[in-house]
């Protein structure tokens, strides 16, 4: 047998993570590199992503830029090919939560979450896929999330969003698993991150969180670095098409606050 510990090694791999700027997307830019990927973050502020690629080093390197924006994707495409080549990972992690009550959603609130957290997604990897196929390898890890299964008050356009991550993933999978290119999703529990800040910032609200799940606590960081390594390496070949709840064993709605 060959040495496992090389099913997780990505050198020679090139990735690219949207929403690097902070929270749960800068951490699987941050594992990555260390895994020995050539990491590209792409998020619309600067100052984070640039505090952020002087940390990693030389295995890392930035865009600015809104992956929302569809008539700019040619153009982000071959920015972020750039430094490193064309990536044979991408992560999709920006995001947004408007936290709107149905009765508050507006058009314009609906278009832009599911601009950002739907159709980014499939666009940005359909402008990648053709190097993907070209090497006969190839990563798309989205982010799914808690509402992709359950509904909670104040989140009908984000839960709509994340819903159709889980059939975007399946149907991505089946797109392109033959040419060597696999599918998954992650979907993160209760981790401290910007869009969670008004949930953290309650100790009593994030106790009560924690308590619904099986461990007995809320994310940690840390706690996506396994997940995301496995979906963005060989150790993840016949593994595609899938949602992996990252969540302590959340299992029920009962008690959680958003």
């Amino acid at each position: 047998m060959a040495d496992p510990r090389r099913l997780f090694d990505l050198s020679g791999r090139v990735a690219c993570v949207t929403g690097a700027s902070s929270g749960l997307g800068q951490r699987a830019a941050e594992v990555l590199a260390a895994a020995g990927a050539k990491v590209v973050g792409v998020a619309r502020r600067e100052a984070p992503l640039a505090e952020w690629a002087g940390r990693v080093g030389n295995a890392a390197a930035y865009v600015v830029g809104d992956v929302a924006e569809r008539d700019g994707l040619p153009g982000l495409v071959a920015e972020l090919s750039a430094p490193f080549g064309a990536p044979d990972i991408v992560v999709h992690a920006a995001g947004v939560n408007t936290r709107e009550a149905a009765d508050d959603v507006t058009p314009e609130g609906w278009d832009a979450t599911l601009a950002l957290n739907l159709s980014a997604p499939f666009f940005l990897s359909q402008a990648l896929v053709p190097a993907m196929k070209e090497k006969g390898w190839g990563r798309i890890v989205n982010f799914a999330s808690l509402q992709t299964t359950r509904a909670f008050p104040g989140g009908i356009a984000y839960g709509a969003t994340k819903g159709g991550i889980a059939q975007l993933t399946r149907a991505m999978a089946e797109a392109w698993s033959g040419f060597g290119i696999t599918s998954n999703a992650i979907g993160p529990g209760f981790f401290p991150t910007e869009l969670t800040q008004a949930v953290f910032g309650d100790e009593a609200r994030a106790a009560r969180n924690a308590a619904q799940t099986c461990i007995g606590r809320n994310g940690r960081l840390e706690d996506i670095d396994g997940p995301v390594l496995f979906l963005c390496s060989d150790a993840s070949a016949y593994v595609t098409g899938q949602v992996l709840m990252v969540d302590g064993g959340l299992p029920r709605n009962e008690g959680i606050d958003l």
